[in-house]
């Protein structure tokens, strides 16, 4: 006859066994319940990672705020270039111009008054040294003639370069001083057909036809990349070096390390 005592310890031990076998069953299907929500979650993270690289990596970087006259910055890679040890020759000028209180204000462009027929030099006398550049009164006359209203009016005279970018341009002409300022008008484009090299002198604007009083120089190969929407109207022919170390102080596309100035536009006519 079977022994009831052994029988019920036979019963707890089989009774303990399943309840371990239940217990080992419920933890296998939370185990993998929890490895396929982690890998729910790892795809769905990994899907929006692609998106947002997707969408935003090949946003291209707004030049300023709509407001500013401004050129805009090279779409291209950037260049690595070396540094012209020629530039550590020129000296540059921490002197602050005086101020111009009489700094003309004006409400409409200038009537056209150069003559086409006539050479027109400009010397852009800088905190670095001179610039000069050959005017282009034949290709584009609204904007040479701008130019030289403004700088025989003295307009230019003590405002700063308020933007310099390495191996790209360097840009002033703004009574503000940080890129939103402008003689009181607007007028017309005058666009090259064949873009821009070192030393081309253009007009920096926030859209089309809305020229004013700043303009930039291309210093860098990246400024000969821009394309055909800046109404171009002279080439350094003296001073692309001292044009090259006022860039030199760039720190970024922004004001540069230290102030430099225009003391004055000059114009010769021949």
């Amino acid at each position: 006859m079977p022994d009831p005592k052994r029988e019920r310890q036979r019963q707890n031990r089989e009774a303990a066994r399943a309840a371990q076998l239940e217990a080992a069953r419920q933890q296998r299907k939370r185990q993998s319940l929890i490895r396929g929500t982690i890998g729910f979650v790892l795809i769905i993270g990994l899907f929006v990672l692609f998106a947002a690289l997707h969408n935003g990596g090949g946003k291209k970087k707004a030049a300023n705020a709509s407001a500013s006259s401004t050129t805009t910055a090279s779409s291209g890679p950037t260049t690595t270039t070396t540094v012209n040890p020629a530039l550590a020759a020129i000296q540059c000028n921490d002197t602050k111009p005086p101020d111009n209180p009489n700094r003309p204000k004006f409400t409409a462009p200038p009537p056209m008054t150069i003559d086409t027929s006539k050479k027109y030099t400009a010397t852009i006398d800088t905190s670095c040294g001179k610039i000069t550049v050959d005017l282009d009164a034949k290709g584009a006359p609204k904007t040479v003639n701008n130019f030289v209203f403004l700088a025989d009016k003295h307009f230019y005279d003590g405002l700063t370069w308020h933007r310099v970018v390495k191996d790209f341009v360097i840009q002033g002409g703004d009574p503000q001083g940080n890129g939103s300022g402008g003689p009181g008008y607007e007028f017309g484009d005058e666009l090259p057909k064949d873009g821009y090299k070192l030393g081309s002198l253009a007009m920096a604007n926030s859209g089309p036809n809305t020229n004013g009083s700043q303009f930039f120089i291309v210093t860098g190969q990246n400024g000969t990349t821009l394309p055909n929407s800046y109404s171009r109207f002279g080439m350094v022919t003296g001073g692309l070096d001292v044009a090259q170390k006022l860039e030199s102080f760039s720190t970024g596309d922004g004001p540069p390390s230290r102030p430099l100035y225009i003391f004055s536009i000059t114009i010769k006519v021949g």
